[in-house]
């Protein structure tokens, strides 16, 4: 199944089923209209959702303008940012000068929330002195899920998957670490790829909670990385246990994977510009040449299964001023 939110009005737009080929779609009005209110009652409404979707298996559904499209949740109670690449791990401490952090537990943060920014959104910015970098991961959806809940039960949680770009201020950042205290200035708000899909959407790219797609990313039209989701150090379901082991986790929270990093990156390339910034560092033994964004820089994101397929669709974005 996929799902899609049309801007609207109301912030939390016009819940839609989309058609297989991304080319339809049917609005989903009764008994809920939004994909938040959706995941607080979803195994009452899922095969209502289905019966919408196998309309559109039939022919059924309206033309999509993915122009008109918000992010599939345009706003969420909670974004939960994780960091499941221990290659993106490595390499940031690098560009950052930190120690390594001595630890077997997932690393998690707690982001912007209020707002995600729709696929084809022009993303405002203070200015590029604050170091301007995206970052590609896949994160997921969850429903309600208990305090204590194991990372074997948490799997029946997940619920959609979604692609993110975890916008970051990198210039800020450090400054912000060293208080202890978490991201605020450092972290705008995310963008998302216009579709959710449950997971059996995704088929072999979905496995032991891993989205196992390649994330092609395009930086002005170049080609700068399509690592592979597979190598997260963690699954989406130890996140979710992670994030549940001392409090409830409200239905409509969004978990994510982090930066996707793989430990052949010299192949395969990077999700994020720090990345690259650290490994020229490491192979030339001095400071990074490649800088940040600028404005009217553009960003590219799809990712993409062995068969070529596109399940989440594409982020297409400009950094502009704020």
């Amino acid at each position: 199944m996929i799902l899609a939110t049309l801007k609207t009005d109301k912030p939390d737009g016009q819940l839609i089923a989309v058609s297989s080929d991304h080319q339809r779609y049917l609005k989903i009005e009764q008994p809920v209209s939004s994909l938040i209110s959706a995941t607080e009652n979803w195994d009452g409404l899922v095969g209502e959702l289905q019966s919408v979707s196998e309309q559109l298996g039939q022919g059924g559904g309206d033309p999509l303008d993915v122009s008109a499209l918000a992010a599939p949740m345009p706003r969420s109670w909670q974004w939960l940012d994780g960091s499941a690449f221990s290659t993106h791990g490595d390499l940031m401490q690098v560009a950052f000068g930190l120690d390594p952090i001595d630890t077997d537990r997932p690393l998690m943060y707690q982001g912007v929330s209020d707002k995600f920014f729709g696929p084809t959104e022009d993303v405002p910015l203070p200015t590029p002195e604050h170091g301007i970098d995206f970052e590609g991961e896949f994160g997921v959806i969850v429903d309600h899920v208990p305090m204590g809940t194991s990372a074997e039960d948490a799997m029946k949680h997940i619920k959609l998957i979604v692609q993110i770009n975890d916008w970051s201020l990198r210039a800020i950042a450090p400054i912000e670490m060293a208080t202890g205290f978490g991201w605020v200035q450092a972290k705008p708000a995310c963008s998302m790829a216009p579709f959710a899909v449950t997971p059996d959407e995704l088929g072999e790219g979905w496995k032991d909670g891993r989205v196992c797609l390649d994330l092609e990313i395009d930086w002005n039209g170049k080609r700068f990385g399509a690592a592979n989701g597979a190598a997260m150090d963690f699954g989406f379901h130890e996140l979710v246990a992670h994030a549940a082991l001392t409090r409830d986790l409200v239905a409509g929270t969004i978990i994510g994977s982090g930066t996707v990093s793989n430990p052949n990156y010299a192949e395969v390339g990077s999700s994020c510009i720090s990345e690259v910034r650290a490994i020229e560092m490491i192979r030339d033994k001095g400071p990074a040449t490649t800088g940040f964004m600028g404005f009217g820089d553009s960003i590219r994101m799809e990712g993409r299964g062995v068969d070529g397929s596109s399940p989440f669709g594409v982020i297409e974005q400009k950094v502009v001023q704020g």
